[in-house]
């Protein structure tokens, strides 16, 4: 029987030889390439939509039905280069406008929810607030209540004393109750 340290070693030492190998195969490929990739193209060499918007660097324009490179130095390509709603980045199908207004949306519906998760968050934190505020002076006024109670049974039992010593019950067998019945 294999104890659970020799088969923690052995594991140890097969991800070990299985990592090498690896990085060893990984070595050696890159070492083999000997061929360079071709020179990019400029954009004006692409002739319709389709071939030139999947590049990065290139912009479409229907309007001059031909491809110029994306000016970088602009956020949004200038008129005067191409209208937005003529031009295309990315996909032939969304024009600029478009693309400019659905991002817009977008971004405007992410930050409404999160100011309203927010909101609710704080809301419930509010409100959950309240609830134990109330429920420790609810507390409080259990406690009072109940002092109270006992002091008013206090005040009762001293005045029921008071009355008892003086004769002021209503215990027939006190020697001046006779005068009372008269």
């Amino acid at each position: 029987m294999f104890s659970s340290t020799s088969l923690k070693q052995s594991a140890r030492t097969s991800v070990f030889c299985v990592v090498f190998l690896l990085f060893v195969s990984l070595v050696t490929q890159g070492e083999c390439q000997t061929t360079s990739p071709p020179p990019p193209l400029s954009c004006s060499a692409f002739k319709n939509c389709d071939s030139c918007v999947p590049h990065a660097k290139c912009l479409w324009c229907f309007a001059t039905n031909n491809c110029t490179e994306y000016p970088v130095t602009w956020l949004l390509p200038p008129a005067s280069l191409c209208p937005l709603s003529q031009a295309r980045w990315g996909v032939c199908w969304l024009n600029f406008e478009a693309l400019i207004i659905a991002l817009a949306v977008l971004s405007g519906t992410i930050l409404v929810s999160i100011v309203i998760c927010c909101c609710c968050c704080c809301c419930r934190n509010h409100s959950s607030r309240p609830d134990r505020d109330e429920e420790r002076f609810a507390r409080r006024r259990e406690e009072i209540k109940q002092r109270s109670e006992q002091r008013k049974v206090e005040r009762k039992a001293r005045h029921n004393e008071i009355r008892r010593k003086y004769g002021l019950m209503g215990d027939s067998d006190h020697p001046y109750s006779k005068f009372e019945n008269e």
